[in-house]
Protein backbone atom coordinates (compact mmCIF):
# COMPACT_ATOMS: atom_id res chain seq x y z
CA UNK A 1 0.00 0.00 0.00
CA UNK A 2 1.24 3.49 -0.91
CA UNK A 3 1.02 6.47 1.41
CA UNK A 4 1.37 9.89 -0.21
CA UNK A 5 1.64 13.37 1.28
CA UNK A 6 0.22 16.74 0.22
CA UNK A 7 0.47 20.02 2.13
CA UNK A 8 -3.04 21.09 1.16
CA UNK A 9 -6.60 19.82 1.33
CA UNK A 10 -7.03 19.08 -2.35
CA UNK A 11 -9.25 15.99 -2.25
CA UNK A 12 -8.87 13.48 -5.05
CA UNK A 13 -12.19 12.90 -6.78
CA UNK A 14 -11.47 9.15 -6.65
CA UNK A 15 -11.11 9.13 -2.86
CA UNK A 16 -13.45 6.58 -1.32
CA UNK A 17 -13.24 7.92 2.22
CA UNK A 18 -11.99 11.01 4.06
CA UNK A 19 -10.66 10.41 7.58
CA UNK A 20 -11.03 13.17 10.18
CA UNK A 21 -9.68 13.24 13.73
CA UNK A 22 -11.33 15.07 16.63
CA UNK A 23 -10.29 16.14 20.09
CA UNK A 24 -12.59 14.89 22.82
CA UNK A 25 -15.43 17.35 23.41
CA UNK A 26 -14.53 19.42 20.34
CA UNK A 27 -16.26 17.74 17.41
CA UNK A 28 -16.20 20.76 15.13
CA UNK A 29 -15.78 20.72 11.33
CA UNK A 30 -12.31 21.66 10.09
CA UNK A 31 -12.35 25.05 8.40
CA UNK A 32 -10.62 23.62 5.31
CA UNK A 33 -13.55 21.37 4.41
CA UNK A 34 -16.08 22.34 1.73
CA UNK A 35 -19.39 23.64 3.09
CA UNK A 36 -21.43 20.47 2.39
CA UNK A 37 -18.99 18.36 4.36
CA UNK A 38 -18.88 20.86 7.22
CA UNK A 39 -22.64 20.57 7.48
CA UNK A 40 -22.36 16.79 7.75
CA UNK A 41 -19.82 17.13 10.57
CA UNK A 42 -22.33 19.35 12.31
CA UNK A 43 -24.70 16.39 12.32
CA UNK A 44 -22.01 14.20 13.88
CA UNK A 45 -21.54 16.79 16.61
CA UNK A 46 -25.16 16.32 17.62
CA UNK A 47 -24.64 12.57 18.09
CA UNK A 48 -24.19 12.00 21.80
CA UNK A 49 -22.43 8.68 21.19
CA UNK A 50 -19.52 10.30 19.32
CA UNK A 51 -17.62 12.77 21.45
CA UNK A 52 -14.09 12.35 20.13
CA UNK A 53 -13.10 10.03 22.96
CA UNK A 54 -9.98 7.98 22.25
CA UNK A 55 -10.90 4.75 20.48
CA UNK A 56 -14.22 6.02 19.09
CA UNK A 57 -15.05 5.89 15.39
CA UNK A 58 -18.07 6.91 13.32
CA UNK A 59 -18.61 6.31 9.60
CA UNK A 60 -21.04 8.47 7.65
CA UNK A 61 -22.03 8.86 3.98
CA UNK A 62 -21.62 12.30 2.40
CA UNK A 63 -23.55 14.34 -0.16
CA UNK A 64 -20.32 15.34 -1.87
CA UNK A 65 -19.33 13.82 -5.20
CA UNK A 66 -15.66 14.04 -4.28
CA UNK A 67 -15.81 11.36 -1.58
CA UNK A 68 -18.24 8.58 -0.75
CA UNK A 69 -18.02 8.70 3.04
CA UNK A 70 -16.21 10.17 6.01
CA UNK A 71 -14.60 8.33 8.92
CA UNK A 72 -14.48 10.25 12.20
CA UNK A 73 -11.88 9.09 14.74
CA UNK A 74 -11.57 10.26 18.35
CA UNK A 75 -8.21 11.47 19.66
CA UNK A 76 -9.17 11.84 23.31
CA UNK A 77 -8.20 14.78 25.49
CA UNK A 78 -5.41 16.99 24.17
CA UNK A 79 -3.63 16.69 27.53
CA UNK A 80 -3.10 12.99 26.75
CA UNK A 81 -1.82 13.44 23.20
CA UNK A 82 1.55 11.93 22.40
CA UNK A 83 3.30 10.24 19.50
CA UNK A 84 1.93 6.91 20.68
CA UNK A 85 -1.66 8.12 21.13
CA UNK A 86 -1.55 9.52 17.58
CA UNK A 87 -0.07 6.29 16.28
CA UNK A 88 -2.90 4.34 17.90
CA UNK A 89 -5.56 6.67 16.50
CA UNK A 90 -4.05 6.39 13.03
CA UNK A 91 -3.90 2.62 13.47
CA UNK A 92 -7.59 2.53 14.37
CA UNK A 93 -8.32 4.53 11.22
CA UNK A 94 -6.27 2.05 9.19
CA UNK A 95 -8.25 -0.86 10.64
CA UNK A 96 -11.57 0.77 9.75
CA UNK A 97 -10.41 1.68 6.24
CA UNK A 98 -9.26 -1.90 5.64
CA UNK A 99 -12.81 -3.11 6.33
CA UNK A 100 -14.26 -0.88 3.62
CA UNK A 101 -14.61 -1.87 -0.01
CA UNK A 102 -12.32 0.82 -1.39
CA UNK A 103 -8.90 1.35 -2.96
CA UNK A 104 -8.14 4.96 -2.03
CA UNK A 105 -8.62 7.12 1.04
CA UNK A 106 -7.55 10.56 2.25
CA UNK A 107 -6.55 11.49 5.80
CA UNK A 108 -6.72 15.06 7.11
CA UNK A 109 -4.18 15.68 9.85
CA UNK A 110 -5.94 17.10 12.94
CA UNK A 111 -5.92 20.83 13.54
CA UNK A 112 -3.65 22.22 16.24
CA UNK A 113 -1.85 18.94 16.86
CA UNK A 114 1.51 20.67 16.42
CA UNK A 115 1.08 22.42 19.78
CA UNK A 116 1.30 19.07 21.55
CA UNK A 117 3.49 16.91 19.33
CA UNK A 118 6.17 19.05 17.70
CA UNK A 119 8.07 16.43 15.73
CA UNK A 120 7.26 13.36 13.67
CA UNK A 121 3.53 13.92 13.21
CA UNK A 122 3.55 12.64 9.63
CA UNK A 123 5.80 9.75 10.61
CA UNK A 124 3.50 8.39 13.33
CA UNK A 125 0.39 8.83 11.20
CA UNK A 126 1.94 7.05 8.21
CA UNK A 127 3.28 4.27 10.42
CA UNK A 128 -0.01 3.88 12.28
CA UNK A 129 -2.11 3.82 9.13
CA UNK A 130 0.04 1.11 7.57
CA UNK A 131 0.06 -1.00 10.71
CA UNK A 132 -3.66 -0.64 11.31
CA UNK A 133 -4.49 -1.69 7.75
CA UNK A 134 -2.23 -4.76 7.96
CA UNK A 135 -3.73 -8.16 7.13
CA UNK A 136 -2.15 -11.57 6.65
CA UNK A 137 -4.07 -13.22 3.81
CA UNK A 138 -1.77 -15.40 1.65
CA UNK A 139 -3.58 -18.60 2.59
CA UNK A 140 -7.14 -17.27 2.24
CA UNK A 141 -8.70 -18.54 -0.99
CA UNK A 142 -10.92 -15.97 -2.72
CA UNK A 143 -14.12 -17.96 -2.15
CA UNK A 144 -13.45 -18.28 1.58
CA UNK A 145 -12.57 -14.66 2.33
CA UNK A 146 -15.63 -14.08 4.47
CA UNK A 147 -16.14 -10.44 5.45
CA UNK A 148 -13.02 -9.44 3.52
CA UNK A 149 -13.62 -6.65 0.97
CA UNK A 150 -13.22 -7.59 -2.68
CA UNK A 151 -11.25 -4.37 -3.15
CA UNK A 152 -8.12 -3.76 -1.11
CA UNK A 153 -6.78 -0.45 0.11
CA UNK A 154 -3.95 0.55 -2.24
CA UNK A 155 -3.34 4.21 -1.50
CA UNK A 156 -3.76 6.71 1.34
CA UNK A 157 -3.19 10.43 0.83
CA UNK A 158 -2.21 12.39 3.93
CA UNK A 159 -3.50 15.98 3.71
CA UNK A 160 -1.60 18.55 5.75
CA UNK A 161 -2.89 22.11 5.16
CA UNK A 162 -1.20 23.43 8.33
CA UNK A 163 2.23 22.09 7.20
CA UNK A 164 2.63 20.08 10.40
CA UNK A 165 4.79 17.49 8.69
CA UNK A 166 6.77 16.79 5.52
CA UNK A 167 7.20 14.24 2.77
CA UNK A 168 10.41 13.04 4.47
CA UNK A 169 8.56 12.33 7.73
CA UNK A 170 5.84 10.40 5.94
CA UNK A 171 8.46 8.41 4.03
CA UNK A 172 10.17 7.53 7.31
CA UNK A 173 6.85 6.35 8.74
CA UNK A 174 6.29 4.16 5.70
CA UNK A 175 9.74 2.57 6.07
CA UNK A 176 9.08 1.86 9.74
CA UNK A 177 5.60 0.52 9.10
CA UNK A 178 6.75 -1.75 6.30
CA UNK A 179 9.57 -3.10 8.49
CA UNK A 180 7.08 -4.01 11.23
CA UNK A 181 4.76 -5.59 8.65
CA UNK A 182 7.71 -7.67 7.40
CA UNK A 183 8.30 -8.89 10.96
CA UNK A 184 4.59 -9.69 11.29
CA UNK A 185 4.58 -11.62 8.02
CA UNK A 186 7.55 -13.73 9.12
CA UNK A 187 5.94 -14.46 12.48
CA UNK A 188 2.56 -15.33 10.98
CA UNK A 189 3.93 -17.81 8.46
CA UNK A 190 3.34 -21.43 9.52
CA UNK A 191 6.24 -23.52 10.74
CA UNK A 192 6.24 -25.69 7.62
CA UNK A 193 6.86 -22.57 5.52
CA UNK A 194 9.03 -20.35 7.73
CA UNK A 195 11.77 -22.90 8.36
CA UNK A 196 15.35 -21.96 9.32
CA UNK A 197 16.26 -22.27 5.63
CA UNK A 198 13.38 -20.01 4.58
CA UNK A 199 14.29 -17.46 7.26
CA UNK A 200 17.87 -17.41 6.01
CA UNK A 201 16.63 -16.91 2.45
CA UNK A 202 14.42 -14.02 3.56
CA UNK A 203 17.42 -12.41 5.23
CA UNK A 204 19.39 -12.73 1.99
CA UNK A 205 16.53 -11.08 0.07
CA UNK A 206 16.45 -8.19 2.54
CA UNK A 207 20.22 -7.88 2.33
CA UNK A 208 20.19 -7.74 -1.46
CA UNK A 209 17.39 -5.16 -1.45
CA UNK A 210 18.96 -2.92 1.21
CA UNK A 211 22.66 -3.31 0.48
CA UNK A 212 23.45 -5.30 3.63
CA UNK A 213 26.13 -7.96 3.91
CA UNK A 214 24.47 -11.28 4.77
CA UNK A 215 26.25 -14.50 5.66
CA UNK A 216 24.65 -17.76 6.80
CA UNK A 217 26.74 -20.13 8.91
CA UNK A 218 25.76 -23.75 8.26
CA UNK A 219 25.85 -26.76 10.57
CA UNK A 220 29.44 -27.75 9.79
CA UNK A 221 30.66 -24.24 10.53
CA UNK A 222 28.72 -24.21 13.80
CA UNK A 223 30.36 -27.50 14.74
CA UNK A 224 33.81 -26.05 14.04
CA UNK A 225 32.98 -23.04 16.18
CA UNK A 226 31.92 -25.28 19.05
CA UNK A 227 28.37 -24.02 19.45
CA UNK A 228 27.29 -27.00 21.51
CA UNK A 229 24.14 -25.43 22.98
CA UNK A 230 22.80 -24.25 19.63
CA UNK A 231 23.55 -27.58 17.96
CA UNK A 232 22.08 -29.48 20.90
CA UNK A 233 18.70 -27.80 20.49
CA UNK A 234 18.69 -28.35 16.72
CA UNK A 235 19.61 -32.02 16.67
CA UNK A 236 16.05 -33.33 17.14
CA UNK A 237 14.94 -31.85 13.81
CA UNK A 238 15.65 -32.77 10.21
CA UNK A 239 15.89 -29.03 9.53
CA UNK A 240 19.51 -27.88 9.65
CA UNK A 241 20.31 -24.95 11.98
CA UNK A 242 21.37 -21.62 10.51
CA UNK A 243 23.25 -18.75 12.12
CA UNK A 244 22.24 -15.69 10.10
CA UNK A 245 24.58 -12.69 10.19
CA UNK A 246 23.42 -9.36 8.74
CA UNK A 247 25.79 -6.39 8.68
CA UNK A 248 25.18 -2.66 8.14
CA UNK A 249 28.55 -0.88 8.00
CA UNK A 250 28.29 2.72 6.78
CA UNK A 251 31.25 5.01 6.21
CA UNK A 252 31.94 7.21 9.23
CA UNK A 253 30.07 4.91 11.60
CA UNK A 254 29.87 5.96 15.25
CA UNK A 255 30.28 2.73 17.15
CA UNK A 256 28.77 -0.74 16.82
CA UNK A 257 25.48 -2.22 18.05
CA UNK A 258 24.67 -5.92 18.11
CA UNK A 259 21.03 -7.07 17.83
CA UNK A 260 20.34 -10.76 18.48
CA UNK A 261 16.95 -12.40 17.88
CA UNK A 262 15.74 -15.85 18.94
CA UNK A 263 14.83 -17.80 15.82
CA UNK A 264 13.09 -20.99 16.96
CA UNK A 265 10.86 -21.40 13.92
CA UNK A 266 8.78 -24.00 15.74
CA UNK A 267 9.01 -25.10 19.37
CA UNK A 268 7.33 -28.31 20.50
CA UNK A 269 9.36 -28.28 23.70
CA UNK A 270 11.54 -31.14 22.51
CA UNK A 271 11.55 -34.21 24.79
CA UNK A 272 9.97 -32.03 27.51
CA UNK A 273 6.94 -31.86 25.26
CA UNK A 274 4.53 -28.96 25.63
CA UNK A 275 0.79 -29.58 26.14
CA UNK A 276 -1.09 -29.84 22.86
CA UNK A 277 -3.41 -26.90 23.53
CA UNK A 278 -2.21 -23.76 21.70
CA UNK A 279 0.98 -25.48 20.49
CA UNK A 280 0.18 -24.06 17.06
CA UNK A 281 1.19 -20.68 18.48
CA UNK A 282 4.76 -21.91 18.83
CA UNK A 283 5.35 -20.80 15.25
CA UNK A 284 5.64 -17.38 16.93
CA UNK A 285 8.75 -18.50 18.81
CA UNK A 286 10.87 -16.81 16.15
CA UNK A 287 9.37 -13.35 16.67
CA UNK A 288 12.64 -12.10 18.19
CA UNK A 289 14.36 -13.08 14.95
CA UNK A 290 11.56 -11.44 12.97
CA UNK A 291 12.08 -8.19 14.90
CA UNK A 292 15.80 -8.18 14.09
CA UNK A 293 15.08 -8.95 10.44
CA UNK A 294 12.48 -6.18 10.21
CA UNK A 295 14.79 -3.70 11.94
CA UNK A 296 17.67 -4.54 9.59
CA UNK A 297 15.34 -3.96 6.63
CA UNK A 298 14.56 -0.43 7.83
CA UNK A 299 18.15 0.21 8.88
CA UNK A 300 19.28 -0.69 5.37
CA UNK A 301 16.77 1.83 4.01
CA UNK A 302 17.51 4.65 6.49
CA UNK A 303 21.27 4.02 6.76
CA UNK A 304 22.07 5.40 10.24
CA UNK A 305 25.73 6.24 10.84
CA UNK A 306 26.41 3.35 13.20
CA UNK A 307 27.61 -0.19 12.56
CA UNK A 308 24.76 -2.59 13.24
CA UNK A 309 25.06 -6.35 13.32
CA UNK A 310 21.90 -8.45 13.22
CA UNK A 311 22.46 -12.00 14.47
CA UNK A 312 19.77 -14.69 14.21
CA UNK A 313 20.29 -18.27 15.47
CA UNK A 314 17.55 -20.23 13.69
CA UNK A 315 16.46 -23.84 14.25
CA UNK A 316 13.54 -26.02 15.32
CA UNK A 317 13.08 -27.64 18.74
CA UNK A 318 11.45 -31.04 18.17
CA UNK A 319 11.41 -34.50 19.78
CA UNK A 320 13.24 -37.27 17.95
CA UNK A 321 15.74 -40.06 18.26
CA UNK A 322 18.65 -37.62 18.44
CA UNK A 323 16.91 -34.98 20.55
CA UNK A 324 18.46 -33.34 23.55
CA UNK A 325 17.47 -35.14 26.78
CA UNK A 326 16.97 -33.88 30.33
CA UNK A 327 20.22 -34.55 32.17
CA UNK A 328 22.43 -34.01 29.12
CA UNK A 329 25.41 -31.69 29.52
CA UNK A 330 26.47 -29.41 26.67
CA UNK A 331 29.62 -27.40 26.14
CA UNK A 332 28.79 -23.85 25.03
CA UNK A 333 30.71 -21.67 22.60
CA UNK A 334 32.12 -19.75 25.58
CA UNK A 335 33.48 -22.98 27.07
CA UNK A 336 31.02 -23.16 29.94
CA UNK A 337 29.20 -26.44 30.45
CA UNK A 338 25.42 -26.43 30.87
CA UNK A 339 23.25 -29.14 32.39
CA UNK A 340 19.91 -29.52 30.62
CA UNK A 341 17.06 -29.95 33.09
CA UNK A 342 14.27 -29.02 30.68
CA UNK A 343 14.51 -29.19 26.89
CA UNK A 344 11.71 -26.63 26.62
CA UNK A 345 14.11 -24.00 27.96
CA UNK A 346 15.88 -23.99 24.60
CA UNK A 347 15.80 -20.34 23.55
CA UNK A 348 18.35 -19.34 26.15
CA UNK A 349 20.67 -22.06 24.85
CA UNK A 350 20.77 -20.90 21.24
CA UNK A 351 20.96 -17.27 22.36
CA UNK A 352 23.81 -17.96 24.78
CA UNK A 353 25.99 -19.29 21.98
CA UNK A 354 24.94 -16.53 19.57
CA UNK A 355 25.59 -13.77 22.12
CA UNK A 356 29.04 -15.07 23.07
CA UNK A 357 30.01 -15.50 19.41
CA UNK A 358 28.65 -12.11 18.32
CA UNK A 359 30.33 -10.21 21.14
CA UNK A 360 33.69 -11.91 20.61
CA UNK A 361 33.64 -11.49 16.82
CA UNK A 362 32.16 -8.00 16.41
CA UNK A 363 33.24 -6.27 19.65
CA UNK A 364 30.05 -4.19 19.95
CA UNK A 365 29.61 -1.17 22.19
CA UNK A 366 26.24 -2.50 23.35
CA UNK A 367 23.96 -5.49 22.78
CA UNK A 368 20.20 -6.02 22.70
CA UNK A 369 18.63 -9.45 22.37
CA UNK A 370 14.94 -10.12 21.81
CA UNK A 371 13.26 -13.42 22.56
CA UNK A 372 9.92 -15.03 23.25
CA UNK A 373 11.78 -16.58 26.14
CA UNK A 374 9.46 -17.43 29.03
CA UNK A 375 5.83 -18.02 29.85
CA UNK A 376 6.78 -16.66 33.26
CA UNK A 377 7.12 -13.20 31.73
CA UNK A 378 3.56 -13.43 30.40
CA UNK A 379 2.34 -14.39 33.87
CA UNK A 380 4.23 -11.46 35.42
CA UNK A 381 3.48 -8.71 32.90
CA UNK A 382 0.63 -9.92 30.70
CA UNK A 383 0.45 -8.94 27.04
CA UNK A 384 1.15 -5.21 27.16
CA UNK A 385 4.68 -4.95 28.54
CA UNK A 386 8.00 -6.47 27.53
CA UNK A 387 10.26 -7.59 30.36
CA UNK A 388 13.90 -6.47 30.53
CA UNK A 389 16.99 -7.83 32.27
CA UNK A 390 20.34 -6.06 32.07
CA UNK A 391 23.91 -5.99 33.28
CA UNK A 392 24.17 -2.21 32.84
CA UNK A 393 21.57 0.11 34.39
CA UNK A 394 22.72 3.14 32.36
CA UNK A 395 22.25 1.36 29.06
CA UNK A 396 18.89 0.01 30.20
CA UNK A 397 17.74 3.54 31.06
CA UNK A 398 18.77 4.63 27.59
CA UNK A 399 16.75 1.80 26.08
CA UNK A 400 13.72 2.61 28.25
CA UNK A 401 13.70 6.21 26.99
CA UNK A 402 13.87 4.93 23.42
CA UNK A 403 11.08 2.42 24.02
CA UNK A 404 8.79 5.11 25.46
CA UNK A 405 9.24 7.16 22.30
CA UNK A 406 8.75 4.15 20.02
CA UNK A 407 5.46 3.24 21.72
CA UNK A 408 6.54 -0.16 23.06
CA UNK A 409 6.22 -0.64 26.83
CA UNK A 410 9.30 -2.13 28.50
CA UNK A 411 9.39 -2.98 32.20
CA UNK A 412 12.70 -3.70 34.01
CA UNK A 413 12.90 -6.90 36.03
CA UNK A 414 15.20 -7.18 39.06
CA UNK A 415 18.62 -8.70 38.54
CA UNK A 416 19.94 -9.16 42.06
CA UNK A 417 22.83 -11.65 42.27
CA UNK A 418 20.81 -13.88 44.60
CA UNK A 419 18.67 -14.88 41.59
CA UNK A 420 21.73 -16.34 39.90
CA UNK A 421 21.98 -19.05 42.55
CA UNK A 422 19.06 -20.78 40.83
CA UNK A 423 21.02 -21.44 37.65
CA UNK A 424 24.20 -22.77 39.24
CA UNK A 425 24.64 -26.32 37.99
CA UNK A 426 24.86 -29.42 40.15
CA UNK A 427 26.99 -31.36 37.66
CA UNK A 428 28.09 -28.53 35.34
CA UNK A 429 28.86 -24.81 35.48
CA UNK A 430 25.24 -23.89 34.84
CA UNK A 431 21.80 -25.43 34.51
CA UNK A 432 19.31 -24.19 31.97
CA UNK A 433 16.36 -23.61 34.33
CA UNK A 434 16.21 -22.08 37.77
CA UNK A 435 12.88 -23.33 38.98
CA UNK A 436 9.34 -22.00 38.68
CA UNK A 437 9.74 -18.90 40.85
CA UNK A 438 11.15 -15.85 39.09
CA UNK A 439 11.50 -17.80 35.86
CA UNK A 440 11.68 -14.75 33.59
CA UNK A 441 14.47 -13.31 35.72
CA UNK A 442 16.59 -16.45 35.99
CA UNK A 443 16.23 -17.01 32.22
CA UNK A 444 17.55 -13.52 31.58
CA UNK A 445 20.38 -14.01 34.07
CA UNK A 446 21.29 -17.27 32.32
CA UNK A 447 21.93 -15.18 29.19
CA UNK A 448 23.97 -12.75 31.27
CA UNK A 449 26.56 -15.51 31.79
CA UNK A 450 27.46 -15.26 28.09
CA UNK A 451 27.80 -11.48 27.59
CA UNK A 452 30.54 -10.55 30.03
CA UNK A 453 30.74 -6.84 30.80
CA UNK A 454 29.53 -5.49 27.47
CA UNK A 455 26.41 -3.31 28.11
CA UNK A 456 23.49 -5.60 27.34
CA UNK A 457 19.71 -5.69 27.66
CA UNK A 458 17.58 -8.79 27.22
CA UNK A 459 13.99 -8.14 26.09
CA UNK A 460 11.53 -10.94 26.85
CA UNK A 461 8.74 -10.44 24.31
CA UNK A 462 6.83 -13.65 25.10
CA UNK A 463 3.76 -11.63 26.08
CA UNK A 464 3.98 -8.88 23.50
CA UNK A 465 4.94 -10.78 20.33
CA UNK A 466 1.35 -11.97 19.84
CA UNK A 467 -1.90 -12.11 21.79
CA UNK A 468 -2.22 -8.33 22.22
CA UNK A 469 -5.81 -7.08 22.08
CA UNK A 470 -7.52 -3.73 21.48
CA UNK A 471 -4.52 -1.56 20.60
CA UNK A 472 -5.18 0.66 17.59
CA UNK A 473 -2.21 -0.19 15.38
CA UNK A 474 -1.82 -3.84 16.47
CA UNK A 475 -3.91 -6.68 15.00
CA UNK A 476 -6.01 -8.60 17.53
CA UNK A 477 -4.71 -11.86 16.09
CA UNK A 478 -1.24 -12.89 15.02
CA UNK A 479 2.24 -11.42 15.30
CA UNK A 480 2.62 -7.82 16.45
CA UNK A 481 6.09 -6.98 15.14
CA UNK A 482 7.11 -5.79 18.61
CA UNK A 483 10.71 -4.70 19.03
CA UNK A 484 11.36 -3.40 15.53
CA UNK A 485 10.91 0.27 16.43
CA UNK A 486 12.90 -0.06 19.65
CA UNK A 487 15.90 -1.24 17.63
CA UNK A 488 15.41 1.46 14.98
CA UNK A 489 15.10 4.26 17.52
CA UNK A 490 18.07 2.98 19.51
CA UNK A 491 20.19 3.05 16.36
CA UNK A 492 19.03 6.61 15.59
CA UNK A 493 19.57 7.86 19.14
CA UNK A 494 23.02 6.32 19.26
CA UNK A 495 24.03 8.63 16.44
CA UNK A 496 21.96 11.78 16.82
CA UNK A 497 20.78 12.55 20.35
CA UNK A 498 23.14 14.67 22.47
CA UNK A 499 21.17 13.55 25.55
CA UNK A 500 22.15 9.92 25.11
CA UNK A 501 25.22 8.91 27.06
CA UNK A 502 26.99 6.08 25.29
CA UNK A 503 28.18 3.34 27.67
CA UNK A 504 31.93 2.79 27.71
CA UNK A 505 33.14 -0.16 25.71
CA UNK A 506 33.82 -3.14 27.98
CA UNK A 507 35.25 -6.60 27.76
CA UNK A 508 33.40 -9.52 26.23
CA UNK A 509 33.28 -13.10 27.47
CA UNK A 510 36.42 -14.89 26.38
CA UNK A 511 36.06 -18.31 24.88
CA UNK A 512 37.65 -21.01 27.03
Amino acid sequence: MKIKYKSSISIDSATGCLVLFFEEGKVSPPKELPSPLRMEIGKVKSLLDFTGKAGQTYVMPTPSGAIARMLCVGLGKSSDWSRESLRRAAGLAGKELAKMNLEKASVLLPQGIGKYVQEGVGEVFAEGLLLGAYKFLPYKATKTKDKIPTKHLKEILILDPEALSSQAEVKSGVVRGEAICLARDCGNEPGNVMTPTALAQKAKEVGKLRGLKVKVLEKKELEKLGMGMFLGVARGSREAPKLIVMEHRPAGAKGTLLFVGKGITFDSGGISLKPGAAMDEMKFDMCGAAAVLGAMDAIGAQKPKVNIIGLIPACENLPGGESLKPGDILKSYSGKHVEILNTDAEGRLILGDALAYGIEKFQPDAVVNLATLTGACVVALGHYATGAVTNDEDFQEQLLRVAKESGDIVWPLPNFPEYEDGIRGKYADLQNVGGRDGGAITAGLFLKQFVGEVPWVHLDIAGTAWGVKNVGHIPNDGATGVGVTILLDLAASWVDSPKVQKPAKKKAVKKK
